[in-house]
């Protein structure tokens, strides 16, 4: 065997174990040193600059030229005693991956020295050139100017690379005309409009409620497996997953892989990403096996929604950068390898007050579990009503290959509670106004205060089958891919609750206006979400085909592709909600669902393009080599006299081979024939749609054929290392 497998496995087998410098430090002494905190900020800052900041952030005002200018003048500070000589504006494009372009502090004066510079205007504002990111048609491409402005909610971070350190400042990213262009600025938007609805419908329960915040925790699933099998795989190069491959005899069926005992290599990866993350600022805190081999898990401490999507974001530029410091390669993809589970990121959402409460979180009284029962009843009527957009927040073509797989929640969008909120929603609904208004005039004794539980976690299972799930303070949407920027989900989120809560409350608001008590105002109201959206509730499981049926009868949308998906961004419903929340212009959502439909697009025509020269370049002609042995064996055979009934068995090898063969070769050739048919279709979302039902669907045929030849050629000829070479050499 002499090809690149045989190359990765070499240079596998001889690889010097790396040996970690472990630092025992307590966490706590070294958490966020490379992060330009408030409590950095403050020791730089004099008194009345710090008090002009914090009123400036808390009013959401801008930031006056004098203010960033000595917000600067700390940052350089810092900056200088690090050691830092570089700064960026760091941001999220909608590309999928973050974006930076570096700037020295060195400059040279008036007089000709040289000097280090950094003043508000670098801090605040810069201009990247935009012509090369994804626009969706809102500018030409020759129009080249964008912006990025500073977020001054994310903290500014040190990002330190082989002893070179460079300051990070987080932006959102504009268009000249002022259109977003980035996954930030929405999702800064819908956490303004979410906090203004939310907080009007806490104050009924607490009247010193001046904030509400959405809190995010991410679970973060990826694979890891050797540099040198990465490289000799071109689809995995490529595309981040293998299109061709056949599923070991061992895979995942004997579970032993689950919160197993981490591989010595892997858990030197684990603890130096750890300290990397630390560091930064990000508080990752769990870390174990996931189900698939070579599949793992981390998960963070629960932040504010925009400062846990940018540790994210971060998290994931990190990982590959460790990854390969230690020869492997981080997969995040959320389908890599066929026959075993793909990877996701649930997104445990929440909302908290700024007197300490967890609005999702069941209290100890009446009083409490009815400020509970409000936001978790309308955060449940807002996925009902808006199932189709919640879906479309989470489609792309590799997430396509994992919803419903048996692994991951089915695109139906269904809600999980559990049996004691199921018959508490029971008990709302079956009252009726007269029992509702009886009941307030006796002080409010809710009769369900008895069925939630002081724990809610220890009585409210999880429901891994289910897409949005109630955990017992949180909602886990359990159906956003693995590769994803959390800020769509997120984004999509907020605002379909934040215009429930508006909703709910001119409703209880007339109800007031018009004699009613405040509780029961807001129990017949209740009562109104529940009765029309219990149709979302599902305890059962997911993946069954009872369940897409009884799905389908019950009205809910089971949309199983991107293409389609993205539909619900543009319907009219969307588009004003959008607009009149002032999250996104119809413009920019118009914009966004191009470039969704481009990028899918692209996605698929490169794993095309990539299963056509892998087919064409390695396997036929390694599979042809075998056909040669076959016949010179059957020729040698027959040259020694034995007849061809003899042969029986080497003639039906070799016509399976020769079939398969066949097979690839006929449709690569009517893949080709496809791809050119499908970008002469009228419109980008038609394009998008021939490539799914017409391209993607050649993909399994032709691999088909593909993983039955890697089968029954001699291992010697096959040229590209093998999903048991892949997952299991550690």
């Amino acid at each position: 065997m002499s090809n690149s497998r045989s190359s990765a496995l070499n240079v596998f087998m001889t690889r010097p174990k790396m040996i970690k410098n472990v630092d025992n430090r307590k966490i706590s002494t070294y958490f966020g040193e490379n992060v330009f905190t408030e409590s950095k900020l403050r020791t730089y800052l004099s008194n009345d600059a710090y008090k002009a900041y914090k009123q400036t952030l808390s009013e959401g005002k801008k930031f006056t030229r004098d203010l960033a200018d000595q917000i600067a003048a700390a940052l350089k500070a810092w900056c200088m005693e690090q050691g830092t000589t570089h700064y960026t504006h760091w941001f999220q494009p909608l590309t999928g991956t973050t974006a930076e372009k570096h700037d020295s502090f060195f400059t040279l004066s008036s007089s000709g020295s040289a000097i280090e510079k950094f003043d508000g205007d670098a801090l605040v504002q810069q201009e990247p050139d935009a012509s090369s990111f994804p626009s969706g048609g809102l500018r030409a491409t020759f129009e080249a100017r964008g912006y990025t402005a500073w977020d001054p909610m994310s903290p500014a971070f040190m990002m330190e690379i082989n002893g070179s350190k460079t300051l990070c400042i987080p932006t959102v990213f504009i268009s000249y005309t002022g259109e977003a262009l980035d996954h930030k600025a929405p999702l800064i938007r819908s956490l303004e409009v979410l906090d203004k609805a939310a907080t009007g419908v806490a104050r009924y329960f607490d009247r010193f409620v001046n904030k509400v915040s959405a809190t995010l925790g991410w679970e973060q699933e990826y694979f890891l497996i050797d540099k040198a099998m990465y490289y000799a795989r071109p689809d995995l190069m490529a595309s981040g997953r293998t299109i061709i491959g056949r599923s070991p005899a061992k895979g995942q069926q004997l579970e032993d892989h689950y919160f197993g005992a981490i591989p010595d290599r892997v858990y030197n990866f684990m603890v130096d990403l750890e300290l990397e993350c630390h560091k930064l600022g990000i508080p990752v805190r769990t870390r174990h096996n996931e189900v698939a081999p070579s599949q793992f898990e981390l998960a963070p401490m629960f932040e504010e929604a925009n400062i846990a999507v940018d540790h994210n974001s971060l998290l994931m530029d990190v990982m590959d950068r460790v990854a390969r410091r230690h020869y492997l390669i981080c997969l995040l993809h959320e389908k890599p390898f066929a026959g075993i589970n793909g990877s996701g990121k649930h997104n445990n959402w929440s909302m908290g007050t700024d007197t300490g409460t967890n609005l999702l979180s069941p209290g100890k009284t009446p009083r409490n579990n009815l400020q509970f029962l409000t936001f978790f009843i309308n955060t449940i009527k807002a996925v009902h009503d808006h199932a189709d957009l919640l879906r479309a927040s989470i489609a792309s073509e590799g997430n396509d290959y994992r919803l419903g797989a048996n692994e991951a929640p089915p695109a139906i969008i269904s809600v999980f509670i559990g049996d004691f909120l199921t018959k508490a929603m029971e008990t709302i609904e079956q009252r009726v106004d007269k029992d509702i208004k009886e009941e307030e005039e006796n002080e409010l004794k809710l009769d369900i205060h008895k069925m939630i539980p002081d724990v809610m976690m220890d009585n409210t299972d999880r429901n891994r089958t289910s897409p949005f799930a109630f955990t017992g303070n949180k909602f886990e949407f359990r159906a956003v891919g693995s590769s994803a920027n959390c800020s769509e989900p997120m984004m999509v989120l907020n605002m379909i609750v934040a215009n429930q809560l508006t909703d709910f409350k001119n409703k209880v608001d007339k109800h007031i206006a018009d004699g009613e008590k405040k509780d029961s105002a807001i129990l017949i109201e209740l009562r109104s979400c529940v009765k029309s959206c219990k149709k979302i509730l599902f305890e059962g499981d997911n993946y069954s085909e009872a369940w897409a049926k009884e799905a389908a009868k019950r009205g809910l949308p089971n949309i199983k592709t991107t293409p389609l998906a993205l539909d619900a961004m543009i319907t009219k419903k969307a588009l004003k909600m959008f607009s009149e929340l002032n999250i996104m212009s119809e413009k920019e959502v118009e914009a966004r669902h191009e470039i969704n439909l481009e990028k899918y697009i692209k996605k698929v025509e490169i794993e095309a393009h990539l299963l056509h020269e892998l087919c064409i370049n390695q396997i036929l002609p390694a599979c042809l080599r075998y056909q040669t042995d076959l016949l010179s064996n059957i020729k040698a055979a027959l040259d020694a006299g034995l007849n061809k009934t003899s042969l029986k068995t080497q003639y039906e090898i070799l016509n399976l081979v020769s079939s398969h063969i066949e097979g690839i070769y006929h449709g690569t050739e009517k893949m080709k024939t496809e791809m050119d048919k499908a970008h002469h279709q009228k419109s980008t979302r038609d394009v998008a749609v021939y490539f799914c039902d017409k391209v993607k669907p050649l993909f399994l045929e032709i691999r088909s054929h593909a993983d039955t030849l890697e089968l029954y050629v001699e291992d010697k000829y096959w040229p590209l290392p093998k999903y048991r070479e892949i997952l299991f050499n550690r």
